[in-house]
């Protein structure tokens, strides 16, 4: 079983936790990782392209021309999509490009970039994570005590909505409950930072 050093807001060590082996100490699977990325991106996307057929562009159903005699192409339609202003032949249509995969699997893939998050040292659990007051200064001035430069990925449970207020206006911080913990989230994330309260929590829900 894996275990961690517990540090307060200072970066000072406070005590040792045991994490769970099933959710922080399992071998790496880079390709179930990927496929949960790319699932999670498809998912997001919009969507929303689209473009105009021959049946939809403006323009007469009338034939151009005679189809004999006059030296000229044989044409049909003004609308046709070999002429300018003409329809698209497979242009894009509003669509859902998303897809699923088994949840076992992507309970694994979560487990396999959380347990590489912690071999690589980016993983920091906090005895209180608890801010004097909601604000983004405060909040950020802790972040920097963890040397936290990059993406910053905290895991919160409920109520703690003062911590959610005061990393609003950070960009580079994202707050999320152990429910709605990703694999996007994780792997994109530079430290991830969890109070040691929420660890029983993390485990209850992904091991």
């Amino acid at each position: 079983m894996p275990t961690v050093d517990v540090v307060d807001l200072n970066r000072r060590k406070v005590g040792s936790a045991e994490l769970p082996a099933e959710v922080f100490g399992c071998a790496p699977h880079t390709a179930l990782v990927h496929e949960a990325v790319v699932m999670q991106r498809a998912c997001e996307r919009q969507g929303t392209a689209s473009t105009l057929r021959r049946g939809e562009v403006s323009g007469s159903g009338k034939k151009p021309w005679k189809q004999k005699h006059t030296g000229r192409a044989r044409a049909g339609s003004v609308r046709s999509p070999v002429w300018r202003h003409g329809g698209s032949v497979f242009g894009p249509k509003p669509r859902s490009y998303a897809f699923s995969m088994p949840k076992k699997k992507y309970r694994a893939a979560l487990q396999s970039a959380l347990s590489a998050k912690l071999a690589e040292g980016h993983l920091i659990v906090v005895s209180s994570l608890s801010l004097e007051q909601p604000k983004t200064k405060l909040l950020a001035k802790a972040l920097d005590q963890f040397g936290a430069g990059s993406q910053v990925l905290v895991v919160a449970g409920e109520g703690q909505t003062g911590l959610t207020q005061a990393a609003r206006n950070l960009a580079k911080v994202t707050v999320v409950t152990p429910d709605r913990l990703n694999v996007y989230d994780i792997v994109r994330a530079g430290m991830i930072v969890i109070p040691e309260r929420d660890l029983a929590r993390v485990k209850e829900v992904w091991a």
